[in-house]
């Protein structure tokens, strides 16, 4: 090994285990000074270093064992510094993972159930802008909120994204880039834009594809109902994956 392969692999490990410390040091748990500003902080919740935004802590309860992914943002209004009442805005249950670089943004009420996880970059939020006068710029309109739940045991793929109104019930799966409003039962599937039900579970049928409700697709002279094939849909569970549900 050359002088100068030894000093770049000695200055590499002082640079990474200086990074690991400054990650443990900036980690905000509940007995760091950041942790105390939560309405609540479970014990043994971590939200690792470096995070996103995080404004409106009184107004955020997060779970034990939960673990918040790096540059994650959670805000509880619209602004820092607004009195929002005595309730919590934002809950997140405990034994939850959330992924790296989810946006969580509340205004009136988020529940996420407990054991809850989600992909990276997913977005939640329980407010929408409007566009009613068509003669003000729609930022200058103020917005509607619409409380949304998650119900415990759930999985958000990466890249989901929770509109205002939503309510999923429990062990729901959202696919990647799914864009979700609405209520949906327990032991359901959703994919697409807009999402809508793909899979879902019976105890007489046990884990079950419906049909597309679309109508029927041409081919040549006549039109064939086409029924829904999940593995021509990228995102989506293959037909074996009920056996991992």
């Amino acid at each position: 090994m050359s002088v100068r392969d030894a000093v770049r692999r000695a200055a590499g490990t002082l640079v990474h285990r200086a990074w690991a410390a400054i990650r443990r040091a900036g980690a905000i748990t509940p007995r760091s000074p950041a942790g105390h500003r939560f309405k609540r902080l479970g014990e043994g919740a971590c939200l690792a270093f470096p995070t996103g935004a995080i404004f409106g802590e009184e107004w955020i309860e997060i779970g034990d064992g939960t673990l918040v992914g790096e540059r994650v943002s959670i805000s509880a209004g619209m602004n820092p510094g607004l009195d929002l009442g005595p309730g919590t805005v934002v809950r997140i249950g405990r034994s939850c993972s959330i992924g790296r670089g989810t946006h969580i943004v509340g205004h009136q009420w988020i529940d996420i159930g407990d054991d809850v996880f989600t992909g990276p970059y997913v977005y939640i939020t329980d407010q929408n802008h409007v566009y009613d006068d068509p003669d003000t710029p729609i930022g200058r309109q103020w917005p509607r909120n619409n409380p949304v739940t998650i119900g415990s045991g759930s999985w958000l793929g990466a890249g989901a994204i929770i509109l205002p109104g939503t309510r999923l019930g429990r062990h729901t799966v959202v696919a990647g880039g799914a864009v979700v409003r609405g209520e949906f039962p327990d032991h359901c599937v959703l994919a697409g834009v807009p999402a809508r039900v793909i899979r879902s579970y019976t105890p007489d049928e046990g884990w079950h594809l419906p049909f597309l409700p679309s109508g029927p697709v041409t081919a040549g002279p006549q039109e064939t109902p086409v029924p829904l094939d999940p593995a021509a849909m990228p995102g989506l569970p293959s037909p074996h994956a009920d056996r991992d549900l």
